[in-house]
């Protein structure tokens, strides 16, 4: 005799429902690009994705349909330290007129400094590489050219003087896409408590620049030491009709926004659950122009690496992943024994894994 269909599933409910329901509970996981690798630059060109990537010595692009294809996409080599320059850092890809800009830090210990490449195709046809005159000539990494308020800006990390005390963020005009002019200025130094969690040095970089729904410029950038998993991302918000060269027209988040330590963590804003040091990212923007922010409202890719949970945290194990991000209103930084308002009131940033 056939089993009556209510009583079968009052019999068999139990059980789907044990298999389903840790399934339902578990959080969803960062899209790892299988990209072993660190420092991410990636921005869109109508439907492709394009990446650059230090490797050894030399410097590769990758292109793609999605962004976790970049990773079995092929490397084009662009561009190989042929002149014994040193260590090559970190580049980033960005496309002015028309044509497409790598820059790069290149040298050995207090030698690092910004270098730029330029072809009119993302993967070929590069030119040789020249030495960024930047203001002071100062040691110089995670540099990027953007536009804002109908000038050219170039943001970087380097040290005031020549050596290795900290790690400030500085920003200087440029006259062209490879022509610095006038001074430097600072626009952020590791100095709050929890950007001094992992140090000597203790470090700002990795600089981003996005513009958020009313026009405002952010830099968002890595704090604490890259060797460790406290590295997180923290945000610069210049304020309403502020001035990108005062130091004091910037506010800085309470606290990191994209971090794995709670304690270190903006109120409001949690730790990660699958992955350690998320950090030097990039906003996959179209063209890689501020101009092409997202407004508020829905998530956006972004792209970062980190390790993932259960991994030594170390710097042969960083990949790169997929995250995304959205706009966060009515959000007050606050700030103490420096001049101008104590506070400032507008956009964050929400990070996802």
């Amino acid at each position: 005799m056939p089993i009556p269909l209510v009583p079968a599933l009052v019999l068999v409910l139990p059980l789907v429902l044990a298999l389903l329901l840790p399934l339902l509970a578990a959080p969803v996981a960062a899209e790892q690009t299988l990209l072993r690798a660190a420092d991410p630059s990636v921005l869109r060109v109508g439907s492709t994705y394009v990446a650059v990537q230090a490797a050894g010595g030399s410097i590769v692009v990758r292109q793609a349909a999605t962004t976790a294809g970049l990773a079995t996409a092929p490397a084009h080599t662009v561009w190989t330290d042929s002149g014994g320059l040193g260590e090559v850092w970190a580049p980033e890809i960005v496309r002015d007129g028309g044509r497409y800009y790598v820059y790069f830090a290149a040298g050995e210990g207090a030698a690092h400094r910004m270098y730029v490449i330029s072809s009119t195709a993302p993967d070929s046809g590069y030119t040789s590489a020249t030495r960024l005159a930047l203001p002071d000539d100062k040691w110089a990494i995670d540099g990027t050219l953007f536009t804002y308020g109908g000038e050219r800006w170039f943001v970087w990390s380097g040290w005031a003087g020549d050596t290795d005390v900290e790690q400030n963020l500085y920003i200087a005009r440029m006259s062209s896409p490879t022509t610095a002019t006038g001074a430097r200025y600072v626009i952020s130094q590791p100095r709050e408590s929890w950007e001094r969690v992992v140090g000597d040095p203790y470090i700002n970089e990795g600089p981003e620049p996005v513009k958020d729904p009313d026009g405002r410029l952010h830099i968002v950038y890595s704090a604490n030491g890259s060797w460790s998993d406290s590295y997180c991302l923290a945000d610069l918000r210049l304020r309403a009709g502020g001035d990108p060269t005062h130091v004091w027209d910037w506010y800085k988040s309470n606290g990191c926004l994209f971090g794995s330590h709670r304690d270190t963590m903006m109120a409001g804003w949690d730790p990660t659950l699958h992955v350690d040091g998320p950090g030097h990212h990039t906003f996959v923007l179209l063209d890689g122009d501020i101009a092409t922010s997202p407004p508020a409202g829905p998530r956006f890719p972004l792209m970062f690496h980190a390790v993932p949970k259960g991994t030594p945290y170390a710097w042969e194990n960083r990949y790169w992943y997929t995250g995304t991000f959205c706009w966060w209103g009515d959000t007050t930084y606050r700030r103490a024994n420096v001049p101008g308002p104590t506070s400032d009131t507008g956009w964050s940033l929400k990070f996802f894994e």
